[in-house]
């Protein structure tokens, strides 16, 4: 059995601020050991399942968060960027299932640290038209190439919008947010037991793998900034819906690899923080 494991740092239990999860913060490198804690909770999991071939993509930031010493064994890292597809570099349709460890709620959600990719820079993101953030985009684009996500773990929020999305898909949640900087966390080795044993009961019956698609989609990102929208213009295929506001239609997961695209622009273009 074959699992692929996109880590981000947000929804990792203990971790509630800035200052936890970016490079330079004060405790940032206490937040990346955390990291390595629910991703090697997940890894054990998987290998309690069967699996014997285990890749875990950095999937935050600047995907270097991760220590490779600090990695379980049993599992391979992808590590740093640029990264073609982003937070799901590496995935294929010979994995059987996908784990989501450490994601959080889209933009507009109170969750904690939520956002859409780029902190303020995205306000919103519509995938079809329905509300979409990194759960929704990232759970459909596996879809797309044919591999099923089995497991989501974050706060409480972000397993929320799992379950909207997929109620297949088994949640652990690590904490529960009181607003977007402060949860109720549970305690750390009490989360990763669950992080643990929640993969391992999940993957025991391998979850069925949709069907590949190249069925065309619509995504449509609303930016902070203008000037965002309107550099955007100049990639074939981009339109604009406001001054604010582009969309482009293609099959996932080509359509998210050209979103990477997209905030490639924005990061030259902009030089804020991601989170306010």
């Amino acid at each position: 059995m074959r699992i692929y494991i996109s880590a981000d740092m947000e929804g990792i239990t203990g971790l509630v601020d800035a200052d936890d999860v970016q490079p330079g913060g004060r405790d940032y490198e206490r937040g990346r050991l955390m990291m390595a804690e629910d991703v090697n909770a997940a890894v054990r999991g998987a290998v309690a399942a069967g699996a014997t071939d285990i890749t875990v993509n950095d999937a935050h930031g600047p995907m270097r968060n991760l220590l490779p010493e600090s990695l379980h064994p049993a599992a391979r890292l992808i590590r740093g960027k640029p990264k073609q597809m982003g937070m799901l570099e590496g995935l294929g349709p010979e994995h059987d299932a996908a784990l989501f460890v450490g994601y959080h709620s889209r933009a507009g959600a109170l969750g904690v640290l939520s956002h859409s990719f780029m902190g303020h820079e995205i306000e919103d993101m519509w995938l079809d038209g329905r509300p979409v953030g990194e759960i929704g985009l990232a759970h459909a684009t596996a879809a797309a190439i044919g591999v099923p996500v089995a497991t989501l773990t974050g706060d409480d929020c972000a397993c929320a919008e799992m379950a909207e999305w997929d109620a297949s898909v088994t949640t652990v949640a690590v904490k529960y947010a009181r607003d977007r900087f402060s949860a109720d966390l549970r305690p750390s080795e009490e989360a990763r037991t669950a992080i643990e044993k929640a993969v391992a009961a999940r993957l025991s019956v391998p979850p069925k793998a949709p069907a590949a698609t190249a069925v065309p989609s619509t995504l449509t990102v609303r930016w902070q900034s203008a000037s965002v929208a309107s550099t955007l213009l100049g990639i074939p295929g981009v339109t604009s819906a406001d001054t604010r506001t582009v969309r482009a239609q293609g099959a996932l997961p080509g359509l998210f690899r050209l979103f990477g695209v997209w905030m490639r622009v924005a990061a030259s273009l902009t030089g804020q923080h991601p989170y306010c």
